[in-house]
């Protein structure tokens, strides 16, 4: 996909974090947006701020676990602009703990948004952009899927994030190998960021039974593990969003916000291809596995 001016582009997880800067990278490249996001006050704003810059702006609240919501997003989409160019599937959420001390809610919740969010996004609008392309033969569309490096790597006491976001990768990768099968004109791309500074770890604020949750010591352990790493990330959203697009003009599919963590992905398939046990992934950094071993005896986060 060359050309942005014009086009019509859908943000899932629009009111902040990454959502956020893609909104603002494609009101600056001057697309039109739909920008979607459980979030109204958050999403007002970012469509306040975009629209007093001149962009046309359609900003509908939307969970996107809710298939009728996204069903919902697509219509007006399509109502207002007729067609849909660029899709980013990126609304988020972050959870842990000991993988056994998950809830069947913890993990209907993160599912629902992380993959089923995808899912929706994917079955949805796909098919409105194959649409797209019979009728206008210079249409090109693309697709963007938020995953994580956790998607490609199996840290302790992220297993619920770490099973969404290998979902997402699989699903992602898939719909790159179908959609070449059947030579459409739809691109796709797949986000896998390290730490990048947003505010995932704090994304239960969205969580429809937030009210009712009581987390184990190692829920709030890796909370607290999440925090500081996010909030120590190098790359800014901003920055991954330029990543992002230069990505979606070059048709690339994989995009990183660091390459360094994919050295754990590169000996996790070691493991797999010679059938060894897994190994650490906090190998190279053995004082994380302690400091998380001792937060997990002792309750001290």
């Amino acid at each position: 996909m060359k050309v942005f001016r014009g086009h019509v582009a859908v943000i899932t997880g629009a009111a902040s974090g990454l959502g956020r800067a893609f909104a603002r990278k494609a009101a600056a490249l001057e697309m039109r947006l739909v920008l979607a996001d459980i979030d109204i006050v958050a999403l007002q704003q970012i469509a306040r701020e975009l629209s007093s810059n001149g962009t046309e702006v359609l900003a509908l609240p939307c969970d996107v676990s809710r298939a009728e919501q996204v069903q919902t997003l697509a219509d007006a989409a399509i109502s207002r602009f007729g067609c849909v160019h660029l899709l980013f599937n990126n609304a988020g959420v972050g959870a842990g703990g000991l993988i056994w001390e998950n809830s069947a809610a913890d993990w209907e919740w993160l599912l629902g948004v992380n993959l089923f969010g995808v899912i929706h996004g994917v079955r949805i609008f796909t098919p409105l952009m194959l649409q797209a392309s019979k009728s206008d033969a210079a249409y090109c569309g693309h697709i963007v899927n938020t995953a994580s490096v956790a998607g490609l790597q199996n840290a302790p006491t992220m297993g619920i994030y770490n099973v969404s976001k290998h979902a997402v990768v699989s699903l992602t990768e898939t719909l790159y190998q179908d959609l070449a099968l059947i030579e459409a004109p739809v691109g796709v791309s797949l986000l896998c960021p390290y730490f990048v500074p947003t505010a995932i770890h704090a994304s239960a604020r969205n969580r429809p039974d937030r009210d009712t949750v009581s987390l184990t010591v190692s829920q709030r352990t890796a909370q607290a593990f999440s925090e500081k790493a996010v909030q120590a990330g190098k790359v800014s959203a901003a920055q991954f969003a330029d990543m992002t697009f230069d990505a979606v003009r070059e048709n690339r599919f994989y995009v990183y916000s660091e390459l360094e963590p994919l050295e754990h992905a590169r000996l996790r398939m070691e493991d797999l291809i010679n059938a060894s046990n897994p190994r650490d992934p906090y190998a190279q950094i053995p004082h994380v596995r302690e400091m998380l071993r001792d937060r997990l005896k002792n309750g001290d986060i």
